[in-house]
């Protein structure tokens, strides 16, 4: 498009003001620019593929907005919805046509905002309003554990109510994940499997740290006719960093707050065929009583290695069983010798210490055991035996950075 009507009324203005003096505001707007000018109603310039009336705008087609005519281009395009996420979309280099480049969300009502220009370069504008159809599916997020107070090391998790399996479908739920601490840490999350995600920092959380995660997928397209639903958020505190070493040859625990040792106890920890799985644990919950079943681990109940035992502040720190507890059948072993069946036992007063000084989130790691490493995933969190490069390759996100759209964008001249 030709802009020398632009150009000769630029050159009108200056010969204006050479030969009579008079001020620039003879010619457009107050500083003598025709842009400058208040902006005249554009809706005979601009065209949408909107229903009209109180139809809702079908969810697999894109937003376009058009320029009618040749006496106008469009310059500039918003589309915000009612949470706020603007709807990213791309302008033609002749400013005659807007498209969105991103689906619409559901279920909510789109403000579009449009800039034109005449040809002699006086600014148009045009807002309309239109609501989308709601989704058929929808993918709920619950985030998990529950709120309150955890120790440095408890994950963040989020269950998805349908599984996703595309690599954008999971970007997309993850970019809508926020997580924000007070102090900042860098994070990410984790796909566990389909339908579950865990975030944790890069280090453990800072002491007295308060972490909120909260969920922006309503009515965002995740994959085919799924479309975001509700996520409630979730507050978290972090109390001080509590950590349990347990040596499993040297048969003794070091329990350390915030650096400093406060406890060595002495332990007993899984013998031959039983050993004590080596690496990081985090604090499940606590039992001031437990019964333990050898059958529930799969020995049989009368064989030489069965035992039914009422088991008294037990700590449980993997989902298969394993626990720190009291083990007052075993005093005599413990400091010198490994008899249990997978489970660190002490004395009682020694298990009601722990009990009372250890909150979940809190981490209880094993060195030099013949036992197996902690499985990342599944039995509990091992989720900090993963090095950070390796947990960041469990994201759907870090490689999918958004795409520079031109969602604001002046055509070329």
């Amino acid at each position: 498009m030709s802009n020398t009507p632009r150009m000769r009324t630029a050159i009108s203005c200056i010969l204006l003001v050479a030969v009579t003096g008079a001020s620039a505001t003879a010619c457009g707007g107050p500083d003598g620019h025709p842009l400058s000018a208040e902006p005249y109603d554009a809706a005979r310039q601009v065209g949408f593929n909107t229903p009209s009336g109180t139809a809702k705008a079908a969810l697999d087609k894109p937003l376009e907005v058009t320029a009618k005519g040749k006496d106008g281009r469009i310059t500039d395009v918003t589309a915000v919805d009612t949470a706020g996420h603007y709807l990213a979309g791309e302008l033609s280099a002749d400013g005659s046509r807007w498209r969105s480049t991103a689906p619409l969300v559901a279920g909510t009502r789109y403000t579009v905002r449009v800039a034109t220009e005449d040809r002699k370069g006086a600014p148009g504008a045009r807002t309309l309003t239109f609501e989308t159809a709601p989704a058929k599916r929808l993918l709920n997020v619950k985030f998990g554990p529950e709120a309150g107070k955890y120790g440095v090391g408890q994950p963040l998790t989020a269950e998805l109510s349908a599984p996703v399996t595309t690599r954008e479908g999971r970007a997309a739920v993850e970019r809508s994940l926020k997580v924000r601490s007070t102090p900042a840490v860098t994070g990410s999350w984790y796909w566990v499997d389909d339908k579950k995600l865990h975030y944790r920092p890069k280090e453990y959380w800072p002491v007295g740290a308060s972490v909120t995660v909260t969920g922006n997928l309503a009515g965002v397209k995740v994959t085919g006719d799924l479309y975001g639903g509700s996520a409630k958020p979730l507050n978290l505190s972090i109390g001080d960093r509590v950590e349990a070493i347990t040596d499993a040859a040297g048969h003794h625990m070091v329990v350390k707050r915030n650096g400093k040792v406060i406890n060595t106890i002495p332990v007993t920890t899984g013998k031959p065929g039983f050993s004590t799985r080596n690496g990081i644990k985090v604090v499940l919950g606590k039992e001031y009583f437990v019964r333990m079943r050898s059958t529930t681990v799969g020995i049989a109940a009368g064989s030489s290695e069965s035992y039914d035992l009422p088991v008294y502040y037990a700590t449980r720190v993997t989902w298969s069983g394993e626990y720190v507890h009291a083990a007052p059948w075993s005093v005599g072993s413990q400091g010198y010798a490994n008899v249990s069946h997978g489970c660190t036992g002490m004395s009682t007063s020694n298990a009601a210490w722990f009990y009372e000084n250890v909150r979940p989130g809190d981490l209880v790691r094993v060195i030099n055991s013949a036992g197996k490493e902690m499985d990342h995933f599944g039995n509990g969190f091992g989720d900090w035996n993963l090095p950070w490069d390796k947990w960041q390759a469990g994201s759907a996100a870090r490689a999918d950075a958004p795409r520079t759209d031109a969602l604001r964008l002046r055509p070329a001249l």
